[in-house]
């Protein structure tokens, strides 16, 4: 079955003008496009109390679980709808940018005109069941078995691992329509699937013990940027290669090209802000600097930061001010790269964006 979305402009986001005021709000809810316990909402329970005791004026910080759609319904009453005042926040993740960026006609919310207050980033690892056959990275070329995958929607957070997979030259089967990571997971246990990819929180919490008793191999790192942009080793994963890596492995040259640059944006890039707090055009400045301000108070409390490290991961938070640059860059998708990934998805997952 083809899957057809169709693209269409975004509309401009309502009360695009200022607030009236230049004064933080008493209370703040954070709106969370998911349902509860999963880990956008996790990191936002974790965050809430602690922008609570730091923020200027310590305001009510609450937060309101609108799940749907993949969280385009959420993401789109925001930006169409809530008043930009900062009363109402919008917690994001790589999930809510990547149909955007496709140009999906339902996702209308255009994070490129939002302000970040607060980013964190986290990785992905990528990892294969014993019943595959394979031990190593370099294994992948020529498996024992068929490597299949399974994902929730080619056009969401699956996307990373696609264009690795297409990058790397693999021969994987993949099959969509998965009702959340719960269901992948039974279906890799069962031996329908035999290769996937993990969150570092998720890999940790429910992989690591399959790793432990021999029935799962890790195999690689999405990597993270360091501060010249270079793709280096995740720093939770000091002991796995890189994607890239790994290619310079199986073919003996750095890669380069649509590919690449589509990996270094979807499975990269977007992954230093994976995380991240946002606000409307015309959100008070007042709002803006006290979280700007909050965020080195943040950092150095030891406690916090073992709490969000357990939801994420070892990964920088930052403040919006200090992680602008890097989602300039990745909201600044070239028309070749946009091209290579529809290609792709059309091409190799019968799934067309139009």
């Amino acid at each position: 079955m083809t899957a057809v979305l169709l693209a269409a402009g975004c509309s401009n986001p309502g009360g695009g003008g200022g607030s009236g005021t230049e004064e933080m709000p008493k209370s703040i809810k954070l709106v969370v496009p998911y349902t509860q316990g999963g880990g956008t909402d996790t990191w936002a329970r974790v965050l809430a109390p602690e922008l609570k005791r730091n923020l200027e004026g310590q305001p009510t910080v609450q937060i309101e679980n609108l799940p749907g759609g993949e969280g385009i319904a959420a993401n789109n009453r925001f930006y169409d709808v809530d008043p930009p005042d900062g009363s109402r926040l919008l917690v994001g993740t790589g999930t809510s940018y990547i149909p955007p960026l496709l140009g999906v006609s339902e996702a209308k919310c255009d994070f490129s005109k939002l302000t970040p207050l607060i980013t964190n980033g986290t990785g992905s690892v990528l990892y294969a069941t014993k019943d595959s056959g394979v031990k190593k990275a370099e294994d992948l070329a020529k498996p024992a078995t068929q490597l299949k995958y399974g994902g929730i929607s080619a056009t969401g957070s699956d996307l990373g691992a696609l264009i690795a997979f297409d990058l790397l030259k693999l021969d994987v089967k993949t099959t969509f329509g998965f009702e959340g990571r719960g269901p992948i997971g039974l279906a890799l246990q069962r031996g329908e699937l035999n290769i996937d990819r993990q969150t570092t929180s998720a890999f940790n919490a429910e992989v690591k013990p399959q790793v432990e008793s021999g029935d799962v191999t890790p195999l690689m790192t999405y990597g993270v940027l360091d501060d010249d942009g270079a793709i280096v080793r995740d720093p939770n994963f000091k002991d796995l290669p890189t994607v890239p890596e790994v290619y310079k492995t199986l073919y003996g040259k750095e890669p380069s090209g649509p590919a690449y640059a589509a990996y270094r944006t979807f499975a990269v890039g977007m992954y230093s802000f994976e995380k991240a707090v946002w606000a409307k055009p015309g959100t008070p400045k007042a709002v803006i600097d006290a979280f700007n301000a909050t965020v080195p108070k943040l950092r150095s409390d030891k406690r916090f930061t073992e709490l969000r490290t357990k939801a994420l991961g070892n990964y920088q938070l930052s403040s919006g001010a200090e992680s602008q640059k890097q989602i300039d860059e990745v909201f600044d998708v070239k028309p070749e790269t946009r091209t290579y990934i529809l290609d792709l998805l059309k091409d190799k997952y019968d799934t067309t964006v139009e």
